[in-house]
């Protein structure tokens, strides 16, 4: 049964691989002059006649711009409320880069931000940018100093690259890079687009069980892994996470996968809760906007078997910041994931007086290979947070949909192939 298992693997890997060399033997073709197209696993598409030139590694090639394609849809975010679906340029790989024809991509509370209000705090939209960083996509072409992968590889795409030379990276704190380029943020594109050139080392090969779909995930795990890490969640912690949308589930999943013995989630849809629960949350607590803080703490305290030592606030508001601080036990910790309004009212006296730690989380740090570990080992399910699949080519439907939350929606899975041409089981 083991052998059968390894060689049914063996010969999934084996056809995937098969499949990318066709699409990169198809360079050494010309069907028309200036222009090469690729059969993607079934889908033609154009893609760069030729590898990117560099006399030292590092150093971006010039390629062959009289060879480059068009026909590259992508998903552009002209300025508020004007998403639109265009083509652009296939882009050239540096050395040290990967050329990805990408798979899946999922939205993100971010991308729908950016459409409705034009900016995040300071990141703010002055001129179209590819929308799109939760994602996945197998390797099209290779840089020549890349050494971790090869074409035809699946990969996860941590979308943040850093400089790599500032105090905060050398110190292992890459995400406080004040040189971060990271996908969708102003002023840089991001990767809701049918080819995608990246960091081949911020790349993480996808095991063969592991789906596309999984592998766009781990961006937002990788959210709730650092949150908790942040939080110092441990064995035995006792965890109260405020917001049970698709950040405050992926900090459920990863609280339970570090040992928390007990968690309360709340939020103000019941639907929500009803899916923490389903995903494992010890207990669940439907607020009332109409009570105080005071008030829902005392509702915390009874549900609970005691206060909780960890509390990560997923929602950003004044009131979910105020009743993290006030439901924490003394000597706990806070820790503030979403991002609200720019300055708000906080009991501080309350938390100095009782020694509560209030910290911060600004997207992830060395937290992708943690992630990819808890899914490929079965220790955290992704799958459930998925809840609608929409074509490259419905992206207005998919971001009204994950906008209004139609149909329950939770997590919106825009596909830029067609499903599962990359799974090596149905998703």
């Amino acid at each position: 049964m083991i052998f059968r298992k390894l060689f049914v693997n063996s010969c999934y890997s084996h056809v995937h691989r098969c499949r990318a060399t066709k699409l990169i033997a198809a360079l050494s073709t010309t069907p028309s002059p200036g222009e090469q197209h690729v059969k993607c696993l079934g889908i033609p598409h154009p893609i760069l006649n030729s590898t990117s030139v560099s006399t030292k590694c590092g150093r971006t090639g010039k390629g062959n711009k009289e060879n480059m394609a068009t026909d590259n849809l992508t998903a552009v975010l002209h300025g508020i409320e004007d998403l639109r679906l265009e083509q652009r340029p296939i882009p050239e790989i540096a050395n040290d880069e990967v050329l990805l024809a990408m798979d899946s991509v999922g939205i993100c509370g971010s991308d729908v931000h950016y459409l409705t209000a034009g900016r995040i705090g300071d990141f703010v939209v002055t001129k179209p940018m590819v929308i799109g960083h939760e994602a996945a996509g197998v390797v099209a072409k290779v840089g020549k100093c890349v050494k971790n992968l090869a074409v035809g590889d699946r990969v996860a795409i941590e979308p943040g690259v850093p400089c790599r030379h500032c105090d905060h990276c050398k110190q292992g704190k890459y995400n406080l890079c004040a040189d971060m380029v990271f996908c969708a943020t102003p002023p840089y594109d991001g990767n809701l687009t049918r080819f995608y050139k990246h960091a081949a080392d911020f790349c993480y090969k996808l095991p063969d069980h592991v789906s596309m779909e999984e592998g766009a995930l781990l961006e937002p795990l990788s959210v709730g892994v650092h949150a908790c890490r942040r939080a110092e969640v441990g064995l035995g912690s006792k965890v109260l996470i405020l917001g049970a949308g698709p950040i405050g589930l992926v900090t459920l999943l990863a609280a339970q996968a570090m040992g928390a013995s007990e968690i309360l989630i709340t939020d103000l849809v019941q639907q929500r809760l009803d899916v923490a629960k389903e995903l494992g949350a010890t207990h669940t607590l439907l607020l009332d906007r109409d009570q105080s803080a005071e008030e829902t703490v005392k509702r915390v305290h009874c549900i609970m078997s005691e206060a909780p030592d960890k509390a990560v606030d997923c929602c950003g508001a004044e009131s979910s910041a105020r009743l993290a601080i006030f439901a924490t036990r003394s000597g706990g910790v806070v820790v503030i994931v979403g991002m609200g309004a720019p300055e708000i009212k906080l009991p501080l006296i309350n938390a100095l007086a009782r020694e509560v730690d209030i910290r911060g989380v600004f997207r992830y740090c060395n937290d992708y290979p943690a992630a990819l570990a808890l899914v490929a080992s079965g220790k955290v399910n992704v799958k459930r947070l998925v809840t609608h699949h929409f074509d490259i080519t419905e992206t207005a439907k998919a971001f009204e949909t994950s906008r209004y939350g139609h149909g329950g929606a939770i997590k919106v899975m825009i596909h830029v192939q067609p499903r599962d041409a990359n799974n090596s089981v149905k998703f």
